[in-house]
């Protein structure tokens, strides 16, 4: 038995996988265990976890990867540095006792993670070899081209290259500071949203304006190719300084400064988000052709944090030039965790591959689960009003009569989601039907902004009955239109909405899941990789004739998702939730006195 540690740390969204003879058994981020939103700590509590659900010490360990070169990364900034100098100094020199400390000695911070001083070996892929790993060894293809595109790595910002059996080989690159995923997190930061987690809030602001910057976008900021490559004119940015990312010659060029962090946002904001959003999807278009063009393969993995922007997804996957895309659900650093450890036991130490349909990756379910007892006696301690249900099929029923009774319930269920969407098991769920169950859940529930979308979750065997799609969606990574025939009309007053006022339209059967523009992003769910879940769905589908809910996240604004039976209950606390399932146990708000 080989066991390998894979390790993303120190920058962004930390995490831990541990691989087992080439079988992924364990992977979380840090943040589910520490409650730090995308903690970039050295991932003590989840290596640990790893470990112990192995049933394994740090001794049994064959090898320890690292996500990325260290050394490299810093050449990077220090060439970066000397070369915009005196700019940029300043923020160096506050960055140097990190660099001193344990971004430079990975041994020495993975020595405190394990409780004794590591003696084998510990490898350092490049960072988008890590992420390249992620995408193609978890696929079902036994060969496909790969693409990786995000902020930066050590240098690369973009790469491509294919994967055949139990290899692959990154042979094209675009590199800082040009880089998509920069030039998309500066309009997150100029929209007023976090760098580094905002950027899906950009993404799902774009549908409500006009991209009519985009031709602005094209002119001074971005010298675009036909295939995909580019330069950015940094005249207009200030990222390689380390204290911004727009410069004001970009202000300038958009009429103003940043928007102000939760300040009002204008329509202005608004038609700037449709414009990035637009030439991101041109930028990403262009590059999967070329790329199809230069590999010949038929087949797309895709890794990286520009692959979590589900609207560029549904359109690479519509404009067919692959026949099958797979993406990786852990796309941004934490999945260089799982690529790191995967790409050591296939390509390092050279052990064969046999891809599994529909993935490996067991539906990204990767995390920590627990039993009965751990629910109860969280329960028991906070003196919890609830109902334990031996028969699953009548406690399915049971979430299905709340649900389409209007109310808000939580499932926490076997293991936690390793990546960013909660697919099922950590999850909060309502009705799609209900015209104002969008509102509630912003308002309410998950305490955001009242323009973000939601999801639907559905059967996968029966998507096609209420979007346009024709495969499955099993990591919510697709953003495909709503089937013409669910739509329903505008009345008067809707269609004279404009602006954010137009999330109040009803237009379609399932309003609460569709967005602005008729597209949703979809998770299609199988009875295989997620049995409880698609019973509820099941369930809903029997009592509503809607084979479809609301699938979000089972947490509020500001905080990881609920990793542990404690997090769960606080969170169905100090939310306005109905009802919340944990294990096989129902607590309700409308339950008193009905604890056994």
């Amino acid at each position: 038995m080989t066991l390998i540690l894979g390790v993303s740390a120190l920058y962004h969204d930390s995490a831990a996988a541990l691989v087992r003879d080439g079988e992924i058994i364990a992977a979380a981020q840090e943040e589910r265990f520490t409650r730090v939103k995308h903690d970039a700590r050295f991932p003590e509590a989840a290596i640990a976890w790893c470990l112990e659900a192995a049933g394994a010490r740090p001794a049994d360990l064959a090898a320890v990867a690292f996500y990325d070169k260290p050394l490299s990364k810093l050449d990077r900034i220090l060439r970066t540095t000397a070369a915009i100098a005196p700019r940029g100094l300043g923020t160096f020199m506050r960055a140097m006792p990190s660099w001193l400390g344990d971004k430079l000695d990975v041994r020495a911070a993975l020595d405190r993670a394990l409780g004794a001083r590591w003696r084998g070996p510990l490898y350092y892929p490049a960072h988008h070899e890590s992420h390249a790993a992620s995408a193609f060894f978890p696929s079902p293809f036994d060969e496909a081209a790969i693409l990786t595109m995000d902020g930066v790595g050590e240098w690369a910002t973009t790469s491509f290259g294919a994967g055949r059996g139990n290899r692959l080989t990154l042979d094209h690159e675009l590199r800082f500071p040009d880089s998509i995923g920069l030039l998309y997190a500066a309009f997150t930061q100029y929209a007023g949203f976090r760098v580094n987690g905002g950027e899906y809030k950009l993404m799902g602001l774009a549908p409500y304006g006009e991209p009519r910057f985009a031709d602005l976008i094209r002119e001074h900021l971005v010298d675009l190719r036909a295939d995909g490559s580019f330069r950015l004119d940094q005249r207009y940015f200030a990222y390689r300084a380390g204290r911004t990312m727009t410069s004001p010659r970009f202000h300038r060029l958009f009429g103003g400064p940043p928007r102000v962090p939760e300040s009002e946002i204008t329509q202005r904001t608004i038609d700037i988000a449709a414009s990035i959003q637009r030439v991101t999807e041109d930028i990403v278009l262009r590059v999967t052709r070329h790329v199809r063009a230069v590999t010949g393969q038929r087949r797309l993995c895709l890794a990286g944090g520009v692959a979590l922007n589900c609207v560029a997804n549904g359109k690479v996957v519509r404009d067919g030039a692959f026949d099958e895309v797979w993406i990786q659900p852990a796309a941004t650093d934490s999945g260089g965790a799982l690529g790191a450890a995967l790409l050591v036991w296939h390509q390092l130490l050279d052990h064969p591959r046999v891809p599994q349909r529909p993935d490996a990756q067991r539906g990204s379910l990767l995390g920590p689960s627990f039993d009965r007892a751990a629910v109860l006696a969280t329960l028991d301690r906070a003196r919890a009003d609830y109902r334990v249900f031996d028969d699953e099929g009548a406690l399915c029923a049971e979430v299905a009569r709340r649900l389409a009774a209007g109310q808000v319930v939580g499932h926490f269920h076997g293991q936690m989601e390793f990546g960013p969407r909660a697919l099922g098991n950590r999850s909060i769920l309502a009705d799609p039907r209900h015209p104002r169950m969008r509102e509630l859940l912003n308002a309410k529930i998950k305490r955001r902004e009242a323009f973000r979308p939601f999801a639907p979750a559905v059967l996968a065997s029966r998507a096609h009955e209420l979007f346009d799609l024709d495969r499955p969606s099993p990591y919510m990574l697709l953003t495909v239109p709503v089937a013409p025939a669910r739509r329903v009309p505008l009345d008067p007053g809707e269609a004279r909405l404009t602006g954010l006022d137009r999330r109040h339209a009803r237009l379609s059967e399932i309003p609460a899941v569709t967005h602005v523009d008729h597209s949703a992003r979809v998770q299609t769910v199988d009875a295989v990789v997620s049995p409880r879940f698609h019973r509820i769905i099941e369930a809903f589908d029997a009592q509503t004739g809607y084979p479809v809910v609301v699938n979000t996240s089972l947490n509020v604004r500001g905080e990881p998702i609920a990793c542990t039976p404690d997090d769960a209950y606080s969170c169905f606390l100090f939310t306005d939730m109905d009802a919340i399932v944990l294990e096989d146990v129902l607590c309700a708000k409308d339950l008193a006195g009905a604890t056994p």
